[in-house]
């Protein structure tokens, strides 16, 4: 039902499927006709919409879910909220900007031994290490970099999906350090890496989200389609649903 070798957050199936981070739910367990995978705060549904009731959409409340249009009728009718969220996916093709790293900065890829830096970054950025199962899973993953001043992580960039064929990258900078070429130092030393695997980056973002699309873009992202994912509310019904996580 999910496609090897999708770009972006298609991604996410190979990637729960390959690290075990992350969660299958299944209508049943022979010959299921729904399956959902999540991982952090995303998920990917196909299948027949037709097998299930709106309440057996229960494990996907509070995630980013991506369906066909068929399932719309029935993501409606299960959460109290769902809001479409435009979005934007980027494949990295030109060379981008060097960045200038400010002096006592370092830059560099992310060891096991960083997991305790990781956790203690502020709390704006700690969604980074959600598709890792926390901060020691993506220091020991070998696919992040970080910027670090005396220690502290400045700002992060990893491959928060990473499919056979293309790794999703995502990244984060302490407030308090942004407007400094932080994260681009990251996000180029982790496509460096990328390229190094044999795979292609991608870069998956709001269409609002303007400071994401510039960095993008100077990275050396380059837009080729929109898309809509659709976030989900709290549930309105109380009744089990048939959805199990699978082994």
């Amino acid at each position: 039902m999910f496609p090897i070798g999708g770009r972006g957050t298609a991604a996410l199936a190979e990637h729960v499927l390959t690290t075990g981070h992350g969660s299958w739910w299944t209508d049943r367990t022979v010959r299921p006709r729904v399956i959902a995978v999540t991982c952090g705060d995303h998920a990917l549904l196909a299948g027949d919409p037709t097998a299930l009731t709106s309440a057996d959409l229960a494990p996907l409340a509070g995630l980013c879910v991506e369906a066909s249009d068929r399932f719309l009728p029935l993501l409606g009718a299960a959460f109290d909220r769902l809001h479409s969220w435009d979005r934007m996916l980027y494949v990295h093709h030109a060379t981008g900007v060097p960045p200038r790293v400010p002096r006592g900065v370092t830059v560099r890829r992310l060891r096991p031994e960083d997991g305790p830096a990781l956790a203690a970054i502020v709390p704006t950025m700690s969604w980074i290490h959600a598709t890792w199962g926390g901060p020691a899973g993506l220091a020991a993953s070998g696919l992040g970099w970080a910027a670090f001043r005396k220690g502290r992580v400045l700002a992060v960039a990893c491959t928060r999906f990473t499919g056979s064929r293309y790794e999703d990258v995502a990244c984060a900078t302490d407030p308090s350090e942004r407007r400094q070429p932080l994260a681009l130092a990251c996000v180029q030393g982790l496509t460096d890496d990328i390229s190094a695997r044999g795979r292609i980056a991608t870069w998956s973002c709001s269409r609002d989200n303007r400071a994401s699309r510039l960095l993008a873009w100077t990275a050396g992202f380059r837009l080729i389609r929109e898309y809509v994912h659709h976030t989900t509310g709290p549930v309105p019904v109380s009744n089990a649903s048939i959805l199990g996580e699978a082994a």
